[in-house]
């Protein structure tokens, strides 16, 4: 377990060498970038619409008169999907929380805002064990907290800190991906774990748990979809299909969440009641990126660089976003 519980040094250190990556990319991105017919796009297991596009087809009939052929890469979390992002490794970022591209442009990665999907506090949620004597936000002073780090669980306990009149260095962190965290939480490792759906929504049907807090009145979680600038630039006319695309899969998942549920329960090995509780949650309205949103976004960045989790200010006001109508 000893790799699994970094420190906040281990973490700067991994964000020192992504921003040592991305400044010998600047250059170079768009030569790295794939070929013209090709869209390479990484996603999450928690990725619900870009995995609907993958599983029902959609966004290859509809860019096939574009002679576009897409390949799809997966993650574990969003700071090594956003790490190949900036890398040129990948073209197209499925959805990542708010929290992801702050700590990606902190490291130098030129990113462009394709979409945003509004904001669903209540997907993400800390949670102790049923028989856990924690009842308070403040209760959790000294405490090992299990999160994947640069999450929006990442900013949503900042945030709880806070309103309990804590800091961040009034905790034991253990920065664990999903899987990870999950077993650390059920053998008693972490006293408790911040999480995000599906894997929120299976960890209440499957375990005994009690929630401490969501994101409501404290994190108002909206998830990205990004491109590398290179990519945005050159090619417009796929980032307006995905677009689109994204857009049909959001109001489908609402309105047939029955069917969605059957869908994804078995790409995700999860029971379709599960991620029907989850895709519930979650308000998949996919809606361009405007200016006024990054004020969230510098919020965030802000609240990570008092806690010295940043290396350096970002200007999250200051981001290229793209314009599905142009």
């Amino acid at each position: 377990m000893k790799d699994a519980f970094l420190d906040r040094r281990a973490l700067l250190g991994s964000l020192a060498a992504l921003g040592a990556w991305s400044s010998g990319l600047v250059h170079g991105q768009s030569a790295q970038s794939g070929p013209s017919g090709h869209l390479r796009i990484g996603l999450q297991k928690s990725s619900t619409l870009t995995t609907l596009l993958r599983t029902r087809g959609t966004l290859e009939q509809q860019l096939a008169p574009l002679n576009v052929k897409i390949s799809w890469h997966e993650f574990t979390s969003g700071l090594p999907l956003l790490e190949a992002l900036n890398l040129g490794n990948i073209d197209v970022s499925a959805d990542v929380a708010d929290t992801v591209p702050v700590f990606a442009q902190a490291a130098g990665a030129k990113l462009t805002f394709v979409a945003q999907e509004a904001p669903s506090p209540s997907t993400q949620a800390i949670v102790v064990r049923a028989d856990s004597p924690i009842q308070s936000l403040a209760d959790l002073k000294g405490k090992r907290v299990g999160f994947a780090k640069a999450a929006g669980v990442h900013f949503l306990l900042l945030a709880a800190l806070e309103k309990a009149g804590l800091s961040f260095k009034d905790i034991e962190p253990a920065y664990l991906a999903p899987a990870d965290g999950r077993a650390a939480f059920e053998r008693g490792a972490i006293d408790a774990w911040v999480v995000w759906d599906p894997f929120l929504a299976a960890v209440q049907k499957q375990s005994s748990v009690r929630v401490l807090a969501d994101g409501r009145q404290l994190a108002s979680y909206q998830r990205y979809y990004l491109a590398g600038t290179a990519y945005a630039q050159a090619r417009p006319d796929v980032l307006r299909i995905f677009f689109s695309e994204l857009q049909k899969a959001g109001v489908w998942v609402k309105q047939h969440p029955k069917d969605a549920a059957a869908l994804l329960g078995p790409v995700w090995g999860l029971d379709a009641e599960i991620v029907e509780q989850a895709n519930s949650r979650r308000s998949y309205e996919v809606r361009a990126v405007q200016p006024s949103n990054m004020g969230e976004q510098q919020r965030i960045a802000d609240a990570f660089l008092s806690e010295k989790l940043l290396p350096r200010r970002v200007d999250a006001l200051n981001v290229p976003l793209f314009k599905p109508g142009a």
